[in-house]
C-alpha cells in the first residue's frame, strides 16, 4: 500500500509540475508576443487554459488512483 501511495504523489506532483512548466513558458512567450501583435491574445488564453487542464487531469487520476489504493488496503 505504502509504494501505492509513493505512485499516487508522484503522479500528482509531476502532473502539477508539468502544468506549472508549461504556464510558466507560454507565459513568457506569449507576453513578449503580445507586445509586438495585439492578435495573439485569444491564442495565449487558450494555451494557458490547456496548460491548466493538465494540472486538474494530473489531480483527478491522483484521486482516482488514492481511492483504488484506499480499496485494496482493505481488501488485504
Amino acid at each position: 500500500k505504502r509504494q501505492y501511495q509513493r505512485r499516487v504523489h508522484g503522479s500528482a506532483g509531476m502532473a502539477s509540475m508539468a502544468a506549472g512548466y508549461a504556464i510558466g513558458i507560454v507565459g513568457d512567450c506569449c507576453c513578449f508576443a503580445y507586445a509586438k501583435q495585439d492578435k495573439i491574445f485569444v491564442a495565449m488564453i487558450l494555451m494557458l487554459i490547456f496548460a491548466e487542464a493538465l494540472g486538474l487531469y494530473g489531480l483527478i487520476v491522483a484521486l482516482l488512483m488514492n481511492n483504488v489504493s484506499s480499496k485494496v488496503a482493505t481488501i488485504c
